[in-house]
């Protein structure tokens, strides 16, 4: 209501200074005033002089937003291996792109000064200059296959995977309208076949318990990675497009409805660690300091306070996919391979808690609430030797 109140403001505020300023060229009839359509040397001064100042407006206005939120972009905390890569990428494309836009608008905006009309000056026309045309094609063709070469260069490092080499971890990231469902593979390292259409009661990722490699699958509601391994996501949808991302590890990959989509990287700093850099403590300082003054105006309203943010790895949903794409996040937990292994233990496998789900139903025990329902198994350990 208050964005809608300043709107309506500024739209009276404009149209006011717009009659103002009729009502002040009907006070200059009769006078001296020159009302010509033409410009003259008065008018291109004063618009050579605003070329300038809308020059410094441009700098200024770019300091002040690298200064103020500068801190906000992820470009030093990358959590992945491959991560290094991506971030250095960015600098070299953000440096190019500051000291290009530097340059270029000074000279745009000097050159419409300098060359800005004068009485009797004539411009000069030519029809063509080799010499500028190569200097301006050249260049920029020059810095633009560089930045392409090594993009490509670095996208090939990334999404190359040597499954017989590097042996990695297979983990589904399933996305549904508005959530995520987790299943690693098991022993076998293979995950069994799923399709919607075998989605029924707590088997709801679809999971075909008719393939002998999903008889070792499992599955979580939250997504645990062991640091220093590389890990293969099998990526799928339920419904809509959805698109899985993990921005603390530079990881983004669609989820294609009717097909398995693919990213792999290897964690290289625990959630625990993370929360230790002095990067991350000045952010999370940073939003308690903003959570603690709105927490006064809630508690002075007769509201709950909000609760102290703790830093998580999160996966994100970067597609608009529906009124609740919002609220489509996991947390992630990287942890070292000894705790990943403990975390595991306590699980069991979706084939063995859906026969005892079965069970409890034909002695008539069935679980009524399926999200109670934890299933994740302990067979996947052998990949973390």
């Amino acid at each position: 209501m208050t964005s809608l109140l300043v709107l309506v403001v500024l739209v009276l505020v404009s149209v006011a200074i717009w009659q103002l300023t009729k009502i002040f060229d009907l006070t200059q009839v009769g006078g001296d005033a020159d009302n010509s359509q033409v410009a003259n040397d008065n008018d291109n001064n004063v618009n050579g002089y605003l070329m300038f100042a809308f020059l410094v407006f441009i700098y200024i206005t770019t300091i002040v937003c690298v200064v103020k939120y500068g801190h906000f972009p992820l470009m030093s905390n990358s959590a992945s291996e491959h991560g290094v890569e991506v971030d250095r990428l960015m600098w070299i494309s953000m440096i190019l792109i500051f000291f290009v836009q530097t340059i270029t608008q000074a000279l745009l905006h000097f050159f419409a000064y300098k060359y800005r009309g004068k009485k009797g000056n004539k411009a000069l026309y030519f029809a063509d200059n080799n010499k500028l045309e190569m200097i301006w094609s050249i260049i920029p063709a020059i810095t633009l296959a560089g930045l392409i070469l090594y993009g490509l260069y670095a996208w090939t490092n990334i999404m190359f995977v040597d499954e017989e080499a590097e042996n990695p971890m297979v983990v589904e990231v399933y996305a549904y309208q508005f959530g995520w469902k987790i299943r690693y593979a098991g022993e076998d390292n293979v995950l069994g076949k799923a399709n919607v259409r075998y989605i029924e009661g707590i088997n709801d990722m679809g999971v075909d318990l008719a393939d002998p490699n999903a008889q070792d699958d499992i599955q979580a509601s939250e997504l645990h990675l062991p640091k220093g391994v590389k890990v293969v996501f099998k990526i799928r949808s339920q419904d809509v497009l959805h698109s899985a991302y993990m921005p603390h590890f530079r990881a983004q990959m669609n989820c294609v409805p009717g097909m398995v989509t693919q990213f792999a990287f290897t964690p290289t700093i625990t959630t625990l660690d993370m929360r230790e850099t002095p990067e991350m403590q000045e952010k999370v300082a940073n939003i308690n300091k903003i959570r603690a003054d709105k927490s006064k105006q809630l508690v002075a309203d007769g509201k709950e306070a909000l609760d102290p943010y703790t830093f998580d790895f999160l996966l994100l949903c970067n597609k608009i996919c529906g009124k609740s794409h919002y609220n489509m996040q996991m947390k992630i937990v990287v942890e070292s391979k000894e705790d990943f292994k403990k975390w595991l233990s306590e699980k069991t496998t979706i084939a063995q808690t859906i026969k005892s789900q079965e069970k409890k139903a034909e002695e008539g025990e069935v679980e009524t609430d399926s999200t109670k329902v934890v299933v994740d198994s302990t067979l996947v350990a052998q990949k973390l030797k």
